[in-house]
Formats: C-alpha cells, structure tokens, sequence
C-alpha cells in the first residue's frame, strides 16, 4: 500500500511537472504562403475554429458546421466568393493536450498570438480581402484574444462571429465583433450556475447511459451545457449573423 501511495505521488509530481514546464506543442496547420494561394480566387477567408479541443475537422463537426456553410451561402447570394481554412489548437496526443489545456488556462495567449501573426500576414498579402475568424466555445475564446492581437493596420479586414463564448472570457468590444448567446438561454456563457451545476451532476449518468443504449458519448459530449446549441437552421442564430454580414459587406459597397 505504501509503495502505491508513493507511485501515485510521484506520478503527480511528473504530471505536474509535465503540465507546467512542457514544450508548447504546435499542431498541424495550413502554412500561411499555402493560404495565399488557396485563397488567390476568393474575396473572403474564412477561419474555422471549432469547440472542444479545437481539432474537429470542419465535415465532422456536426455542432458548427451548418453554420459556416449557411455563412458561405450568404456571402456567395451577395457575390463573394470563400474559403474555409480550419485553423486547429491541439495536436493530438497527451503532449499535445498538455500544452493546449495549458494554453487555454492562459486564455490561449500562446495560439492566439500564432494565429494573430499569420492574419497579419494574410491581411498584408491579400489585400482586399476579408477575413472572418469564426469560433464556437471555446473557439470563440480564441477568436476574441486573435483579434485582440490583430495588427490595428489590418483590423478593419477582419471580422469574428464568435457562438457560446464561456462567461469567463473577456470578450471585445468592437463593431466588427459578434458575440452570440443564443439569445440568452446559453447557461455557459451566460454563467448560469443553477443550470451549470445540474449539468454537471447529470454528466456522468448521461454519459453511462449513453454506453448502454450504444450511443457512446465522449464525456466531454456528456457534459454539454444546456442552450449550448447553435443551429444554423434557428430564425434567431441565422438572422443574427446574416445582419451583421449585411453591415459589412453590403452596406459599405
């Protein structure tokens, strides 16, 4: 028993250790001068940030998917041409999830600060082009801190539609940023702990429940906070985000 105890400690202590002195793990990604010639024929870039992890390949991530298709959709009816380039914020692996769940205790000062630079560089080489950074949870933090970072030289090309942002996140105030709550039922990011606290005691009951029907949730899909959906296909999601693409692309033509 003795001996159990000390290799559990030990073990913490390599976790911890690995946890806060691990090398930043960079995932694999688009290189810039690739973006530029991928994007040579379009008038907007669109980079795609899922929730989660933020390694969900843009065909299967079914949650948020819709949504950038009902972007591109919009903006081709007004005569845009786009691109989606998915942009990723964890390698996978257990060094990669080590340096991205350090990343997001930092509110992703690392990634932002990476994707940052190369929307600087996408903004320069491109110009008159625009670029919407889009993200769902905390895909939304991210996007809010890039902007953040944003050269004050190219802001004014960029644009974030940002859904479920978690109400920690400290979100930018500006006319090129939207933020949606899902009209105030989303208990995360409108830090409604009744709600949030309830879904955490239903998490592990979901989650079983789920093995024995052969549903097979992650725990983390079992751990989804109520109003936390965004459907492309709901009046109040879509008219949303087409009237803030209005101001930008058709009002100022």
């Amino acid at each position: 028993m003795k001996k159990i105890k000390s290799l559990l400690i030990f073990l913490i202590f390599i976790f911890g250790l690995i946890f806060l002195f691990g090398p930043n793990v960079i995932p694999e990604n688009f290189p810039p001068q690739q973006i530029l010639s991928l994007a040579s024929d379009s008038d907007v870039v669109i980079i795609f940030n899922s929730g989660g992890w933020g390694n969900t390949p843009l065909e299967k991530a079914n949650d948020f998917a819709p949504i950038i298709n009902g972007i591109q959709q919009t903006l081709k009816d007004w005569g845009y041409d786009s691109i989606v380039i998915p942009y990723n914020r964890t390698k996978n692996g257990f060094l990669g999830k080590m340096s991205s769940s350090r990343d997001f205790l930092s509110s992703f000062d690392f990634s932002s600060e990476n994707l940052a630079q190369e929307i600087d560089f996408l903004a320069q080489n491109l110009p008159g082009k625009r670029i919407i950074i889009t993200g769902l949870s905390s895909g939304s933090a991210l996007a809010n801190r890039t902007y953040g970072k944003v050269s004050e030289d190219f802001k004014d090309s960029v644009y974030i539609i940002a859904a479920g942002a978690p109400f920690w996140v400290k979100t930018i105030n500006s006319d090129n940023v939207l933020e949606i709550d899902n009209n105030g039922k989303d208990s995360l990011a409108n830090g409604d702990m009744k709600y949030l606290l309830l879904g955490l005691i239903e998490t592990p009951f979901k989650w079983v429940f789920s093995k024995i029907n052969g549903q097979n949730l992650t725990l983390a899909q079992a751990a989804h906070a109520y109003g936390h959906d965004y459907s492309w296909s709901s009046p109040e999601i879509n008219s949303q985000i087409i009237d803030f693409l209005g101001n930008k692309f058709v009002s100022q033509n």
